[in-house]
């Protein structure tokens, strides 16, 4: 008996096949020692990666608080709590931001084994792209706040030099860090590493919150001056005016101009630090990698730049006739009539492109993108967040409207303005999210297939280089066979043809390369061409609503009908909150658009 139970318990290890002792086809691994620590050791790492987490989310929420109460009390009582109590607290967290920041620079991502894998997923090249150029205008305009500074240095301190040349300093340390190590996965010092993110974090979100409420001192600038001076609470803003001199104007409208720049780069910073604070002690399969990267090219889209370039230009010129009477004077009741019109014509054509998009992503028959994303997840969490303060906006003005007199025409068409930004945001969000979601169609053998056919029409279609080396030389000879006498004349006509050659030969490689992207574009089916023409379109179309309330259009505030219903605190409050939200929507929707049209 004991002979026969010893090798149903323990088997041979060097056996290739058990099926002669059907007691032990099913094995038990929780009964393994080795099984067990392993499976304990992953419990343990998953509660040390979600103890380190709850612990540095836990300081980034103070910092945030102990910021916002400093800020708030700014606000309410300037006299105990100043603007440059404020700006001390943020040199100091930026001191202690940029000592984190180079110590991992020259430390931690320079040890061994330190970043194992990168996350392809994270820091898009129009991500990074947006840090460097919002980070270069960020830097820009702390020179010309300096400048402004030290012209009036008579009546300012020297915190209004030193602050922003802190911040020049981190906003370009930074800016270099996310360019460099925004993939990382870093495998080391896990806890240091996640609290010195959400430390940056935590800066740049209060950077942010300064910037909104000191944007309130340029809207002002332009409706009514006297209470920028109540808002200040004492009389050196009066005395402290920017003298008449080229120099001093041209760093006050510069420092005016950029401002908005400074709050869209800290918001953006702020998304990146939080995937890399996602991806710390992260480990990618090599299944999840991609082998071939979906790249952006300009191909299969016709339609989409004609029309998204005809909105730009329409919108660029509606842009400079508001500001032209927004600066010159008060805003005149056609401006707003004009202003408005073109958002109730464009708004309605973005909306019916997301829908029909769509719908296309409905009928296509492509797998959903089940893998764990960190970037992904915030794309969905921005686009859905920062939606809701254009949407909140539009539903004030909505109340206020209906409640006063929605028949004038002015009023019409805010109101037509404010229900047709909310469907809008819905319709676009749900397509990019849908797009987000999908597996990208890399067809490597399709793009070749589509080279050599390319290539095959080309050279049926068009005269071969042969050909037209062979009528030059026969022209030539021609030409060198006449008299002697009519040299001169042989020379203009060889000149003349050879221009005729090289005339002909640019006509050739214009019509080969109008073939290649014809030929491209037919190659894509239906499906794929509608939603690159619907994205490039949206992008676009986001672009100019981007590019119009970021330089200075703010007819929400200017034109003076909710903020007579609420009142100029109240309504202040809400245009302050809502719009930086509404331009980093704008943003942000370019960069899922243009994610949506290379997976297309």
């Amino acid at each position: 008996m004991l002979g026969n139970k010893v090798p149903r318990q323990k088997p041979c290890p060097h056996c290739k096949s058990t099926s002669a002792l059907p007691e032990t086809s099913t094995i038990h691994y929780e009964k393994f020692w080795l099984y067990r620590h392993c499976s304990s050791v992953q419990q343990r790492d998953r509660q040390a990666q979600k103890a380190g987490q709850l612990f540095s989310g836990l300081l980034a929420m103070n910092v945030v608080f102990l910021g916002s109460a400093f800020i708030s009390s700014m606000i309410f009582n300037q006299v105990a709590i100043t603007l440059s109590d404020v700006w001390i607290l943020l040199s100091i967290l930026k001191v202690l931001s940029l000592c984190w920041i180079i110590y991992y620079l020259l430390g931690t991502s320079r040890q061994p084994h330190a970043v194992l894998y990168r996350d392809s997923h994270a820091g898009t090249i129009w991500i990074r792209g947006s840090v460097l150029l919002f980070g270069s205008f960020s830097i820009l305009l702390n020179v010309f706040q300096i400048g402004y500074s030290t012209i009036l240095i008579q009546c300012k301190s020297k915190l209004d030099i030193v602050f922003p040349s802190i911040e020049i300093i981190f906003i370009f340390i930074q800016a270099f860090f996310l360019w460099h190590h925004s993939k990382d996965c870093i495998q080391v010092q896990h806890n240091f590493t996640r609290c010195g993110l959400m430390l940056t974090i935590a800066t740049n979100l209060l950077l942010w919150i300064l910037a909104v409420t000191n944007d309130t001192i340029h809207l002002e600038i332009d409706s009514q001056l006297r209470e920028v001076e109540q808002r200040f609470g004492d009389n050196e803003t009066t005395l402290c005016t920017c003298p008449n001199t080229t120099i001093c104007k041209v760093f006050q409208k510069g420092y005016i101009l950029l401002y908005p720049f400074s709050s869209e780069y800290c918001l953006v910073c702020c998304s990146v630090l939080y995937v890399m604070w996602k991806n710390v002690g992260r480990r990618i399969s090599h299944h999840h990698v991609p082998h071939i990267k979906p790249k952006f090219k300009l191909q299969g889209v016709v339609f989409g730049p004609l029309l998204g370039a005809a909105a730009v230009v329409i919108g660029i010129c509606v842009f400079m006739m508001y500001q032209i009477q927004a600066t010159g004077s008060a805003p005149s009741h056609q401006v707003f009539v004009m202003y408005y019109s073109y958002y109730v014509v464009l708004l309605p054509l973005m909306s019916v492109s997301a829908v029909a998009g769509t719908i296309i992503h409905a009928l296509e028959k492509r797998e959903l993108d089940t893998v764990k994303n960190p970037t992904r997840s915030l794309d969905v969490i921005l686009l859905m967040g920062a939606a809701l303060g254009q949407i909140g906006m539009s539903y004030f003005s909505i109340v206020a409207l209906v409640a006063t007199d929605p028949t004038k025409l002015l009023n019409s068409l805010i109101l037509s303005y404010s229900v047709l930004l909310i469907f809008q945001s819905i319709t676009q969000n749900v397509f990019i999210i849908d797009g987000l979601h999908r597996q990208p169609l890399v067809a490597a053998a399709e793009a070749t297939h589509a080279g050599h056919a390319g290539q095959h029409v080309v050279a049926s279609e068009l005269p071969g280089e042969e050909e037209t080396s062979t009528r030059s030389k026969q022209e030539h000879t021609q030409m060198s066979a006449s008299k002697e006498e009519e040299t001169k004349e042989e020379q203009n006509r060889e000149g003349h043809s050879q221009r005729r050659v090289s005339m002909l030969e640019l006509g050739q490689e214009i019509r080969k390369a109008s073939l290649s992207y014809i030929h491209s574009y037919s190659h894509l089916n239906w499906k794929r061409r509608a939603l690159r023409e619907i994205s490039f379109f949206l992008v676009l179309c986001n672009i100019i609503l981007w590019v119009m309330p970021t330089f200075g259009a703010h007819p929400v505030f200017e034109n003076g009908l909710e903020k007579s219903f609420y009142g100029y605190s109240t309504w202040f409050a809400i245009v302050n909150f809502g719009l930086p939200l509404g331009v980093f929507y704008r943003m942000h929707s370019v960069g899922g658009l243009l994610e949506v049209y290379v997976t297309a």
